[in-house]
């Protein structure tokens, strides 16, 4: 549903790319998971490894539900695409950008 405003509304988004300098917002969703409906939302370094972000930030998150098992991580997909994700790759170099969505299966 569209919402329109009453006025003229101009300001900026709080949460624009330029603001984060060599950080970038990725969000993270666990696809079939009931406890978490949602995706969370990390800061991360552009420069950062996916292998890191992952070790550093996702395990630890979906971690927090009992039935999380890291070895069991499968079918990482960038928004709706397939994503090839190489642990030794930056997240720039695997195309992961500022308020990307990025998700799996177990």
């Amino acid at each position: 549903m569209a919402v329109k405003a009453l006025y003229d509304y101009n300001f900026p988004s709080a949460d624009r790319a330029e603001l984060f300098g060599d950080d970038e917002l990725v969000y993270v969703h666990w696809r079939g998971n009931l406890l978490f409906s949602a995706a969370g939302c990390f800061r991360a370094p552009k420069a950062m490894t996916f292998g890191d972000f992952r070790a550093a930030m996702v395990d630890a998150w979906a971690g927090s539900d009992p039935d999380y098992d890291a070895t069991q991580v499968r079918d990482w997909q960038l928004f709706d695409e397939p994503l090839n994700a190489d642990p030794n790759a930056t997240l720039t170099e695997l195309g992961i950008g500022h308020k990307a969505l990025i998700s799996f299966t177990t």
